[in-house]
């Protein structure tokens, strides 16, 4: 293979974080990740919505957590010390991502991501960039810009 070729193929790969929710499977670009910590009590905040759990301080700064189980349509979880937030960096801020753990890292060929099924609804569609098949795992891709849209942003 020239050094072109291998160029071309290096840059159709992407480093993703894979992660739990419940018994579902989960990946985000490991670029948003700027780190991963243990679960830590947030402090509510009145009139947000229910998968907000609060905020916590992060080294003097204010970070909320969204449970990302809840977000996603499913039960909202009672966190626990296994649970981990990763750090997330989204296009409007930096956020907590509430979830069961991590548990890979992996590099996908761009090629093997496969659209969300037409049978998913339209808000399943919103989340979830595609789903990707990795042995005997099914894998979704988060569109981590649109946990947060805008508006609750702003009221978060």
């Amino acid at each position: 293979m020239s050094e072109i070729e291998q160029l071309d193929v290096q840059s159709d790969t992407q480093e993703m974080v894979a992660f739990r929710i419940g018994e579902q499977e989960y990946c985000m670009d490991i670029m948003s990740v700027r780190e991963i910590r243990g679960w830590t009590p947030a402090t509510p905040l009145p009139h947000s919505p229910t998968y907000v759990r609060g905020v916590i301080n992060l080294r003097g700064a204010v970070l909320p957590i969204v449970d990302l189980s809840g977000r996603l349509g499913y039960e909202p979880v009672e966190p626990s010390a296994r649970h981990v937030i990763i750090v997330a960096q989204t296009v409007n801020q930096v956020v907590g991502l509430l979830v069961d753990e991590v548990s890979d890292i992996l590099t996908l060929l761009e090629e093997n991501l496969q659209p969300t099924p037409d049978v998913a609804s339209e808000q399943a569609k919103e989340f979830v960039r595609g789903v990707v098949a990795i042995e005997d795992r099914m894998i979704q891709l988060v569109e981590l810009d649109r946990v947060l849209p805008p508006l609750e942003v702003a009221a978060a």
